[in-house]
């Protein structure tokens, strides 16, 4: 139903245009003396206002378009003369001219070129013939007149018939859309204008006639539309016209780059998204046809200056805007506007982005933390679990290694409740000497089937004790899970001074694959924990300089290396 009534629509509008055209063809054939004249003129004029491209059909007319329509109509009436009419094919040409350009279609294109040339035709061989008082032109232009001219406006009904039996949607949009392009039809209306006028002045100066003066208008006119074609274009070292043409629209009211120059510079001042877009909206308020705008957003809503009758609202993700001029606006300024909305809605979007990742990072740095220190935590138990054992036992050998084990473990603890009452930055941990901390490690664990390797004598090097008693908890706490499960297996610890590389392998089944493809990278599937003690421990050395990977993942060998990048 919509496409059959925009189809009828669209042909009811061509008939209008043919029906227009054959009023003021009968004007120019009865002469502006002749008194029918103003009254076929007057029902042209009506015809006008129910097809003209200017004004849409559901707003109503105001007062300068009331104006405007009885100024023609006092015109059609009491000064109707051959200047006139001059004017107004001219005009006309430039309205009909300018629509050429907003359609695609072939056959709808081709209606409106026929329209064109039968009012060039008509403008220069027969109104402006008559205009200047040319016999020879006007005895041309007659049989023109007569013959060719009603001869082309019977061929526009059959233009007007659409060649297939649905139309397009997107001409017939067009077409009821009512657009005409100003700086198009402008650049008609002065051409042609300087067409006429140019063959009255090789009329006058050079004492021609006029079809001859109109050749050589026509011919210079085409040389510079010519030079001016072989310009538009960049070459030899020319920018070319089109860049400086492009350049003008879009600086509309204030120099584009400038003003995008201290949108860049508040994005990347601002903080956060709503003082952006507060600013962002205020430099937006400095253009001088503005009178006022509005925006409403996840971030709040505000609005500047004041509002008035002509709004225009663009939506750009969740941000709306709605903007108020002063006056009505035509295309190219609303193109500008909806451009320079993007912009503003795209630094609103990346602030938003950055936003968010502001707060992943700090919830990211909240969940490590905590995540470090219930491993810290858990590790801690074991080993008090450990030494609970050892005092159950009456053994003399037990009792010494209770007490050897307890300010060890005392420390331990007063470093997590440190952490828990002040977190330090990482790269800030306590530092021990590479010996300290291998004997430290050792007499942690010689309650354990561990087999250790050293040189026997370790660089005097300070390293992150507390990074290193992570790792390596975690991986023989791991190692250590393979043997209580009743495999005979043997875990070795094996320290390397130059370069720095620390060892831990266990003779125990290889790790599956499905575990290895995202081991150290990311949490994996744990039957006896969280999953993320080493991916923890992984990030934490990268933090600080190391390097945790998995070296070997053989049957019978199992290792895991913690090694110096520097």
């Amino acid at each position: 139903m919509l496409t059959l009534y925009m189809g009828n629509r669209l042909r009811a509008g061509r008939w209008l245009l043919l029906a227009m055209l054959g009023l003021l063809h009968g004007v120019m054939l009865l002469g502006v003396v002749n008194p029918w004249a103003h009254p076929l003129l007057l029902a042209h004029l009506g015809l006008f206002l129910l097809w003209q491209p200017l004004w849409r059909g559901e707003r109503e007319v105001g007062r300068g378009g009331l104006a405007f329509i009885a100024l023609a109509a006092a015109v059609a009436v009491f000064w109707l003369n051959w200047w006139v009419i001059a004017f107004w094919l001219t005009g006309l040409f430039g309205l009909v001219g300018a629509r050429v350009f907003a359609f695609r279609d072939r056959w709808t294109r081709l209606l409106y070129l026929s329209v064109m040339a039968y009012l060039l035709a008509a403008l220069l061989l027969w109104v402006v013939p008559n205009l200047f008082a040319a016999q020879a032109a006007i005895e041309v232009g007659r049989v023109l007149m007569w013959y060719v001219l009603p001869a082309l406006l019977l061929v526009i009904p059959a233009l007007s018939l659409p060649r297939r039996a649905v139309l397009p949607v997107g001409n017939e949009s067009a077409e009821s859309a009512q657009t005409v392009d100003f700086i198009y039809s402008l650049l008609l209306f002065m051409l042609l204008t300087l067409v006429t006028l140019g063959s009255l002045a090789f009329m006058t100066l050079a004492r021609l006639d006029y079809l001859e003066a109109l050749l050589r208008t026509l011919l210079l006119t085409g040389l510079v539309l010519l030079a001016l074609g072989g310009l538009w274009n960049p070459r030899f070292g020319f920018s070319g016209l089109q860049v400086m043409f492009s350049r003008y629209l879009l600086n509309v009211g204030t120099p584009f780059e400038s003003w995008l120059t201290r949108l860049a510079e508040t994005a990347q001042r601002e903080p956060d998204p709503a003082s952006y877009l507060r600013r962002a909206t205020g430099l937006l308020a400095d253009f001088p046809w503005l009178s006022g705008l509005s925006w409403q957003s996840p971030d709040g809503a505000g609005q500047l200056g004041q509002f008035s009758k002509h709004d225009v609202q663009v939506q750009e993700g969740e941000l709306r805007l709605t903007v108020y001029a002063k006056q009505s606006l035509n295309p190219a300024v609303l193109l500008h506007i909806y451009l320079l909305a993007q912009l503003i809605g795209y630094f609103y979007q990346a602030k938003q982005r950055e936003q968010s990742l502001r707060n992943i990072t700090r919830l990211q740095a909240v969940y490590e933390t905590g995540s470090r220190l219930t491993h810290d935590l858990k590790n801690m138990l074991q080993s008090l679990l450990s030494l609970t054992a050892l005092a159950q036992s009456s053994e003399q050998r037990a009792q010494q290694l209770l007490q050897q084990q307890l300010p060890l473990l005392t420390q331990r603890i007063e470093l997590i409740l440190n952490k828990l009452r002040q977190p330090q930055n990482e790269s800030e941990t306590p530092q021990l000497t590479l010996a300290a901390w291998w004997d430290a490690l050792r007499l942690r664990n010689r309650h354990q089937e561990i087999v250790w390797h050293a040189p026997d004598i370790l660089p005097d090097k300070k390293i992150p004790a507390v990074l290193f008693d992570c790792v390596l908890d975690n991986l023989l706490d791991n190692a250590l899970r393979k043997h209580q499960a009743g495999h005979d297996i043997t875990i070795s610890v094996e320290m390397c001074a130059e370069p720095l590389c620390l060892t831990v392998c266990d003779s125990g089944d290889p790790i599956p694959e499905a575990i290895t493809a995202n081991l150290l990278r990311g949490v994996v599937v744990s039957e006896n924990g969280l999953g993320i003690g080493l991916y923890q421990a992984a990030h934490w050395a990268e933090q600080l300089g190391y390097r945790l990977a998995l070296a070997s993942n053989e049957a019978g060998k199992v290792c895991f290396e913690l090694r110096d990048r520097s």
